[in-house]
């Protein structure tokens, strides 16, 4: 698997042209078929204008309740540190809000970011001639117990996100009954590395040679198989042991 981080202009928030900074980033590219395009959720959100100035906002903390799907209070949390949030099936903290590079905004996660990364697609796609690629718009995440941030999908369109091992025998021949690779996040945590946390201004990068990828516009946005309810998932014991509040 090769990554590379794509240098771009810096893209300003409230809002800017998305298509017009592909192009002007691609230029001189050569795009090759079954690769996935990694494009950091902040500057989908600043396509959208999703941007919200600091100064019109009171207090950050209902800006982050009304944008979660569901939080428990920051009092609640060692040193009152983040509001923790569920926003689009995903545990996250402060419902994505982002206050770095982002010129006295507050940047908001993106709306519909399955339905983002599928227009996007379609950009791409007429635009450089593309048979076989996928989009991913990725974002950072903490991970319990562990220091630092590494990437995530939160949206994806253009490849099924689930490398699936069920039904098929290990090196011993014990057939497996629970294993699915999750591609996009995998994908995502590799370019999300390459393109860094700080100021190399470089929010997109593009991945090839993935081995067993199947490219296709499999998710129809009414059904993402990368989600689990959280009274499935095996941490529900952890996610429920204290009360969500409802966001919005």
């Amino acid at each position: 698997m090769k990554v590379k981080s794509i240098k771009s202009r810096v893209f300003l928030p409230p809002k800017d042209d998305l298509f017009s900074l592909i192009k002007e980033s691609f230029y001189g590219l050569k795009l090759k078929d079954k690769s996935i395009i990694v494009i950091t959720s902040k500057i989908v959100a600043i396509w959208q204008g999703r941007c919200v100035r600091m100064d019109s906002v009171k207090r950050k903390d209902d800006l982050i309740k009304k944008e979660a799907d569901f939080y428990i209070d920051r009092d609640k949390v060692p040193q009152g540190y983040v509001i923790l949030t569920l926003k689009n099936n995903i545990l996250i903290p402060t419902s994505g809000i982002d206050e770095s590079n982002a010129k006295g905004h507050y940047i908001l996660w993106p709306d519909n970011p399955n339905f983002a990364a599928k227009q996007i697609y379609q950009f791409v796609k007429k635009t450089y001639k593309l048979r076989k690629f996928g989009i991913i718009i990725s974002d950072s995440h903490c991970t319990p117990l562990k220091n630092g941030v590494m990437g995530i999908a939160i949206g994806y369109y253009g490849f099924y996100p689930l490398r699936d091992y069920r039904g098929k025998k290990d090196i011993f021949g014990r057939k497996m009954k629970i294993s699915q690779t999750n591609i996009a996040d995998s994908v995502a945590a590799a370019a999300v590395l390459a393109m860094g946390e700080g100021k190399e201004q470089t929010p997109i990068a593009i991945v090839e040679d993935i081995n067993l990828v199947k490219f296709g516009q499999f998710n129809k946005l009414s059904s993402d198989p990368l989600i689990i309810g959280k009274n499935q998932d095996i941490y529900a014991p952890l996610i429920n042991s204290d009360k969500w509040k409802k966001g919005g």
